[in-house]
């Protein structure tokens, strides 16, 4: 029993590799001997996670030739299998939109919800943590532009973003690593909505995800060059290994 949970788990890990490091259709996956190595597993545990997830139409195995990415990744929530830096550069562009959508037809109770939301951020209000209302400020916004094309896409994009623990943990890294801007950025779009100045607004909204996706990317450089570093250091124990030997 410990065992198959041990490969279901190597399976997820795979699964979030493929996610985080934006491994699309036909990439093929590193070998098993270094994914044993970078899940601290044996050979076989990773052959039998890959072979599990090639049953699941997520990978296939070509003898000879590796192991690749299938196209159509979904899981069984019915969502993509997507990276925090997909997820948030789709927030751009429509959440951009959305707001100036809305900045032409948003009403005075939606904009006094806003003022609220954005001063809750700031983590002073004992009733609403930050990031619900962070993501409550957005979804009125989405509200505002009366357009449930536009709504549906912007909800699944925070399902994207809250339900896919490598998506959430990236965001919470990239809080940890800057998140003072927050209430500047929110109250910049919210100013340009009250002004009901369209261009104002999808400019504002377009400058806050710009932020974040430069902090993504900031991060995700940093993560690589720690990930060489533990490789580097793994084949150098080895080669030590080999030569005492």
């Amino acid at each position: 029993m410990r065992q198959s949970r041990l490969f279901h788990s190597v399976a997820e890990q795979i699964v979030q590799l493929i996610a985080t490091e934006g491994l699309g259709p036909g990439a093929k996956l590193p070998g098993e001997r270094e994914l044993a190595d970078r899940f601290g597993v044996s050979r076989v545990t990773v052959r039998e996670a890959e072979l599990a997830l090639q049953a699941q139409g997520k990978l296939s195995i070509k003898t000879g030739s590796g192991v690749f990415v299938c196209a159509n990744q979904t899981r069984s929530d019915g969502l993509p299998t997507v990276s925090a830096f997909e997820v948030t550069e789709a927030r751009s562009l429509f959440e951009s939109e959305a707001a100036a959508l809305a900045a032409a037809v948003i009403q005075d109770e939606a904009l006094a919800r806003l003022d609220y939301l954005v001063q809750a951020m700031d983590g002073s209000n004992p009733d609403l943590d930050p990031d619900t209302a962070d993501r409550e400020f957005h979804h009125v916004i989405a509200a505002s532009a009366n357009n449930a094309a536009v709504l549906h896409t912007i909800e699944n994009l925070w399902r994207m973003r809250t339900e896919q623990p490598h998506v959430r943990a990236a965001h919470k890294a990239v809080c940890e690593i800057d998140d003072s801007s927050r209430v500047a950025e929110h109250t910049a779009i919210l100013d340009a909505l009250k002004a009901h100045d369209g261009a104002a607004a999808r400019r504002a909204m377009r400058n806050h995800f710009n932020r974040l996706l430069s902090v993504m990317l900031d991060a995700s450089a940093a993560s690589a060059m720690q990930e060489l570093e533990r490789q580097m250091a793994a084949s150098r124990e080895r080669f030590m290994i080999s030569t005492r030997g």
